[in-house]
C-alpha cells in the first residue's frame, strides 16, 4: 500500500475518475454506479443502479450528446418479458450486423439472415423478434462536468422520417452532419412524439453549446462512464426497462434540410429530478 500511495504522490495523473471496464469486472463489489436516462411509461427517469431516484413532468428535456454508438445494437430474447422478471437475451450484437463474439449459440452468421430479424417474426406476427436500439452518453446542459448518463432509443425513436422540425435519432444526426455541425456541439431537444402508441423521441436543435464547454464535453466523451454507456452488455438490465413491444419498425428514410426549430430554454432542469428514497 505504501507503495501505491508514493507512486500517486510522485504520478497524481494516474488517478482517473473512472476504472477500466477490465478492472471493473475483476474488482467485482467495486463497480461505478451505471446512471441512466429512461423512457419508461413516456417520462423522462432518472435511473441509479436500476433504481428510479428522479423523474420530470415536462414532455421534453434538454440534452448535449457527449457519446454515440456508431451502429445500432440488436437484441433477440427468446421469452416474452413478465413485469418484474430479469431476463438476458440469448444473441446480441453491438453493431446489428453480426452476434457478438460472446454469443454461445448465436441461431445464424449475420444479422441480415437471422430468421429473428425478419419482419413479421415478432410477438403476434408484429415487428422483429430481435429488437433494434441506440445508444447514447449524454449530461445536461447546466451541469456539463456532471454525471454522464446512458439513454438507450428504441428502434421507433433512432430511424423514421422528420416530422415537423423534429427528427427520430439518425436522421436528426445526418440533419447537423449536412449543416457541418457535431451532435456534442449543440444542445439537443429530446420530445415524446404524443402521438406515438409506446414511448418515442423526436430530437431538434435548441441552441449551441457555449464555447467554453468544448474542452469539457470532449472529456466527459472520453471517460469510461461514456465508453460503457454506448456498448451494449448483457449483464445490465434496468428495473422496469424491458424490450419495447413488437411495433413496425420502422424504414431509415433520408430526411430534406430543414430549418433549424426553436426551442424552449429548460436551463436548471436538473433541479426539477425528485428524489426518493430507495427501500430499505
Amino acid at each position: 500500500m505504501n507503495e501505491l500511495v508514493n507512486i500517486l504522490q510522485s504520478n497524481p495523473g494516474l488517478i482517473q475518475t473512472g476504472l477500466d471496464e477490465d478492472t471493473l469486472a475483476v474488482a467485482g463489489g467495486m463497480r461505478q454506479t451505471t446512471k441512466r436516462i429512461s423512457i419508461k411509461g413516456g417520462v423522462f427517469r432518472k435511473m441509479a443502479n436500476g433504481k428510479e431516484i428522479g423523474a420530470i413532468e415536462e414532455r421534453f428535456m434538454n440534452v448535449i450528446i457527449v457519446k454515440m454508438a456508431h451502429d445500432a445494437s440488436r437484441s433477440f430474447y427468446a421469452k416474452g418479458y413478465k413485469e418484474g422478471e430479469k431476463i438476458s437475451p440469448v444473441c446480441w450484437s453491438n453493431n446489428s450486423k453480426t452476434p457478438d463474439a460472446e454469443v454461445p449459440n448465436p441461431p445464424a452468421a449475420s444479422c441480415d439472415v437471422c430468421p429473428h430479424s425478419v419482419r413479421g417474426s415478432g410477438a403476434n406476427g408484429t415487428g422483429t423478434g430481435c429488437r433494434l436500439s441506440w445508444r447514447l452518453a449524454v449530461v445536461l446542459p447546466n451541469d456539463p462536468s456532471g454525471d454522464v448518463m446512458q439513454l438507450t432509443l428504441p428502434a421507433t425513436s433512432a430511424f423514421g422520417k422528420e416530422d415537423n422540425g423534429r427528427w427520430p435519432f439518425r436522421s436528426y444526426i445526418q440533419m447537423l452532419a449536412s449543416h457541418n455541425v457535431s451532435a456534442g456541439r449543440v444542445i439537443t431537444k429530446m420530445a415524446f412524439d404524443t402521438n406515438a402508441p409506446t414511448p418515442k423521441l423526436l430530437f431538434s436543435p435548441a441552441s449551441a453549446v457555449p464555447t467554453g464547454d468544448f474542452e469539457i464535453i470532449q472529456k466527459q466523451g472520453k471517460s469510461s462512464a461514456a465508453e460503457a454507456a454506448v456498448k451494449l452488455t448483457v449483464y445490465q438490465v434496468d428495473e422496469g426497462d424491458a424490450p419495447a413491444p413488437a411495433v413496425e419498425e420502422p424504414v431509415l428514410r433520408k430526411s430534406d434540410k430543414a430549418p433549424v426549430e426553436k426551442a424552449d430554454d429548460v436551463a436548471g432542469l436538473v433541479k426539477k429530478w425528485g428524489t426518493k428514497k430507495e427501500a430499505a
